[in-house]
């Protein structure tokens, strides 16, 4: 299996003599028999004891000075140069030092690097691992305080560029230094990292900071000093940058933090600057209302503070309605395109989630117009996203493909994961919708390259049941359970990690035929109701989901209900968004007349259904709606039903052969059987 290779790669770096090694003790453990190849998802290889006995033989020809001496460059790291080991061997002369490493060139147990004069590299990690195992922690730490000092010296006014090295040496001798320069060299270091939009090790720089200073990295205890000030404020930013919806009320917190501090230092020109912080979407409402109060009403910055109250504000649509008004008439005065368009596109992406279809569709557009005259790619992959999915669910699919496409260069200009992960779900999409499930599936696995999350494995467990890769599906399904803890109340909406689930179970269930996690839907579904985040578009994926369950179960009751709370968003495709598969709302209004008996309501919904997936190009889509189309007209059985029905399950059977799509295949060729019996 390729995850095998992988793993097996990553610890040998293809040496041949590891290689046979690490094998042979998988095959000693029976790891690599077929059941345990079938079974295994992740592997966990292990460098057998033999190889480290090779490598200390090896290292014990040399002599010891030579030893000695690579044992400090093992602790300086896989690389280091000449110039690094000077004044850690400073008794030794630089032609004696070279002799050293030349000898060690010898017995390859280093390598010159091409691309600089005087660097050099272990041949394996092992090696350099072997060394500094050998040392006594008081001695690493020693040596590491040794290194932190002269690599400073060494650096100079150029330390900053370095911080990140210094950071790890004073971190490791931090029993010896003290804490100051591991806080000094972490601040320096995470602020680089965020400038190099590296975020995740900018985060990993900033929580090392706080902890050498005693601060808590979780809370809302206000920064004491204005040190913890920039690392929290530091924190809050490169949480940011990850953009995973699960840490959002984190960043709101360390920004909080920092708020908080320089309100009570009397300094609101610095509060207002964190308020003004690229907060997470959705998120941080308390923040932005207190800085508010500290601005002048009609001033620059309580015009980007009211574009920031406009997500957060999605819930009540009318308040965020007045936000937008604000933020817009300030653009308008100070003339300033770029809140304009921040503006048009938090607002277009509150009308999409309150399937407001046409005033999402011309905010967006005016949005994008605007994009020609000034450079916010964060706000114009926004845009593009919400076109894509406002034209995906009025049918438009060539438009929705085609902002798609162009949200993969715009995503990529903000380098930022969220925008990127939604970039992929927005042409995974699309590519489903079409039954084009090989460009679905690269999309997805894009997607899943970052941590799981909802929407990108529901997609992919109703692709592969889709297809009949049952065992597959079911390995993506229960992924995709297992981020649903058993109270899923605290979960964010965002994501699909709750909107992926209550559509997928369903869908699966009537892929299949069987019911046995149905019931899981009804909890999920109330979990979605009673959020904060509870808009439409959301409220709307639970109520396709408990109306497929509905479907299954015959429960006339419920769908009666149901039937009436989805007429709003008759003519589309729902739910909106990267949270699970698109139905035809016109299918799913015709399953629900025909489970509570009203067969010719149900035959009218099926023809929309047939005339909107036909026009839109929705093709999975429409030979499921064929084939249900099918069985309403089996059982009313007017004149001309059964004709009609094989007219339908004709064209069902010739769409999902050609996608593939073996389930829908078998049920059409049981129900022609059937009807033609």
């Amino acid at each position: 299996p390729p995850a095998l290779v992988a793993s097996v790669y990553t610890q040998t770096e293809g040496n041949p003599l590891f290689v046979t090694e690490v094998v042979r003790l998988l095959v000693q453990e029976g790891e690599l028999s077929s059941e345990k190849i079938r079974e295994t998802d992740s592997w966990n290889v292990r460098i057998p004891e033999g190889v480290r006995e090779v490598i200390g033989r090896r290292l014990n020809r040399l002599s010891q000075r030579c030893n000695e001496t690579l044992t400090v460059a093992a602790i300086i790291g896989r690389e280091f140069t000449v110039d690094q080991l000077k004044p850690l061997t400073e008794e030794t002369s630089e032609d004696r030092l070279f002799e050293i490493l030349e000898e060690a060139l010898g017995s390859r147990v280093i390598e010159e690097l091409p691309q600089a004069v005087g660097r050099y590299q272990f041949t394996h990690a092992l090696i350099q691992e072997t060394l500094t195992a050998e040392l006594s922690l008081t001695r690493r730490v020693r040596l590491h305080a040794q290194i932190g000092r002269a690599f400073e010296q060494l650096y100079g006014d150029d330390a900053e560029s370095h911080a990140a090295e210094l950071a790890h040496h004073f971190g490791q001798a931090e029993a010896v230094t003290g804490g100051e320069k591991l806080i000094q060299y972490s601040l320096l270091a995470g602020e680089r990292a965020v400038r190099l939009q590296a975020y995740e090790e900018g985060v990993a720089h900033f929580q090392r900071g706080l902890t050498a200073k005693g601060i808590a990295l979780t809370g809302l205890e206000p920064a004491g000093d204005e040190e913890a000030a920039a690392l929290l404020s530091g924190l809050g930013h490169a949480q940011m940058g990850t953009h995973d919806s699960l840490n959002r009320n984190q960043v709101v917190d360390s920004l909080t933090r920092v708020f908080d501090y320089y309100v009570n230092a009397g300094d609101s020109e610095r509060a207002v600057a964190i308020s003004l912080s690229d907060l997470p979407l959705m998120t941080g409402l308390e923040l932005i209302e207190r800085a508010l109060k500290l601005v002048p009403p009609d001033s620059h910055e309580a015009g980007r503070l009211q574009v920031r109250r406009i997500l957060p504000l999605r819930a009540d649509y009318d308040r965020s309605q007045e936000a937008f008004d604000h933020a817009l008439s300030i653009a308008h005065q100070q003339q300033d395109k770029a809140l304009e368009m921040q503006a048009l596109v938090a607002a277009a992406c509150v009308d999409f989630h309150h399937c407001r279809n046409v005033l999402s569709l011309e905010r967006n557009q005016r949005a994008i117009d605007l994009a020609q005259q000034v450079d916010l790619p964060l706000e114009e992959a926004h845009a593009l996203y919400d076109l894509q999915h406002v034209n995906y669910a009025t049918g438009n699919v060539e438009e929705a493909a085609r902002h798609a496409e162009a949200m993969l260069a715009a995503a990529e200009r903000t380098r930022t994961r969220f925008w990127h992960d939604n970039a992929m779900g927005a042409n995974e999409n699309v590519s489903s919708a079409k039954g084009d499930w090989q460009t679905a599936r690269d999309f997805i696995e894009q997607f899943l390259a970052t941590p799981p999350r909802g929407a990108p494995l529901a997609a992919r467990a109703v692709l592969e049941y889709q297809l009949g890769e049952s065992d597959t599906g079911e390995k993506f399904l229960e992924k995709l359970l297992e981020a649903v803890p058993g109270d899923p109340s605290d979960l964010p909406i965002s994501g699909g990690i709750l909107t992926g689930p209550v559509v997928a179970i369903p869908v699966i269930a009537y892929i299949t035929g069987e019911l046995d996690r149905v019931d899981a839907v009804e909890g999920i579904a109330q979990s979605i109701f009673s959020s904060l985040d509870a808009v439409p578009v959301a409220q709307n994926a639970a109520r396709i989901g408990q109306a497929l369950v509905a479907v299954q179960r015959r429960d006339i009751m419920a769908a009666n209900e149901l039937y009436g709370v989805l007429q709003p968003i008759v003519g589309t495709m729902a739910p909106q968004g990267n949270i699970g598969p698109g139905l035809a709302v016109d299918r799913i209004l015709g399953l629900l007349s025909h489970t509570m008996g009203h067969l010719d309501r149900a035959a009218a919904h099926f023809d929309d259904a047939l005339a909107f997936c036909r026009k839109a190009g929705y093709r999975p889509e429409l030979a499921w709606t064929c084939c249900d189309y099918a069985d309403a007209l089996n059982e009313r059985n007017g004149p001309g039903d059964k004709e009609k029905a094989i007219t339908v399950l004709d064209e069902s059977l010739a769409i999902s052969s050609e996608l593939g799509m073996r389930p829908l295949m078998e049920r059409v060729l049981s129900r022609r059987s059937i009807l033609q019996a």
